[in-house]
């Protein structure tokens, strides 16, 4: 399969189901077998993944993509060897960052909720007009993108994460900034834009953030 094929989606699952690391083998720039250029595009996908598991706290280590000739046995036994070395030395996924399980669930749940948009994003606006791969890097480790990534994506991530914690039970920002490792006037900027766009509500005599219908449904079940 082209490497051009690995959907995001497959790097959370494989987390989501207790993977310490992925790793993605693709050919050599240039020398893609097909006219696609696949291995391009799996380039910056992978790039803007590493910098999402930055931001919900896990090592971006865990994500590896190497080049290598189908001819290259050899080579693929080093790769993976270091991989698997480099994996073991970070220790288990979550653990190793002091995230809980719960939290480490939560997390890669609102990953995976905003994935259409993240490739969408890619598409649009994280593409490299070439296809030389010295230029997608220079791209990939520019200002423009963190700029980018922080004004399309990383914002989108916060919220879906605030939200993936809400769907638990209702919290003060309080408690979603410790939960998240988030400053409170952050949690509280995006929990405002959430309230005005109805994906949250305020409950003003407990002071608790809570989703749409979740006192409804406490209603009915009391009932």
């Amino acid at each position: 399969m082209c490497t051009g094929r690995v959907d995001p989606a497959y790097i959370v699952r494989a987390f989501s189901n207790g993977a310490d690391g992925v790793y993605i083998g693709g050919c050599w720039p240039g020398e893609c077998h097909y006219v696609t250029e696949g291995n391009y595009h799996a380039y910056g996908m992978v790039q803007i993944m590493r910098k999402i598991l930055k931001l919900i706290g896990i090592n971006p280590e865990r994500l590896q993509l190497e080049w290598l000739g189908a001819s290259e046995g050899i080579r693929f036994a080093e790769i993976m060897n270091g991989v698997s070395a480099k994996i073991k030395a970070l220790g288990p996924l979550g653990e190793a960052e002091g995230i809980s399980e719960e939290v480490l669930a939560a997390k890669l749940e609102a990953v995976r909720n905003i994935l259409p948009w993240v490739k969408l994003v890619e598409r649009e606006r994280l593409r490299v007009p070439a296809d030389r791969i010295d230029e997608y890097e220079s791209f990939y480790a520019s200002d423009e993108v963190e700029r980018l990534f922080k004004e399309l994506i990383a914002d989108k991530l916060e919220t879906s994460l605030i939200l993936a914690l809400l769907r638990e039970g209702p919290l003060t920002n309080g408690d979603i900034a410790h939960r998240l490792g988030m400053e409170v006037g952050e949690v509280a900027r995006l929990v405002g834009v959430s309230v005005r766009q109805g994906l949250v509500k305020l409950d003003e005599k407990q002071k608790v953030m809570l989703l749409p219908g979740v006192r409804e449904q406490a209603r009915a079940q009391r009932v």
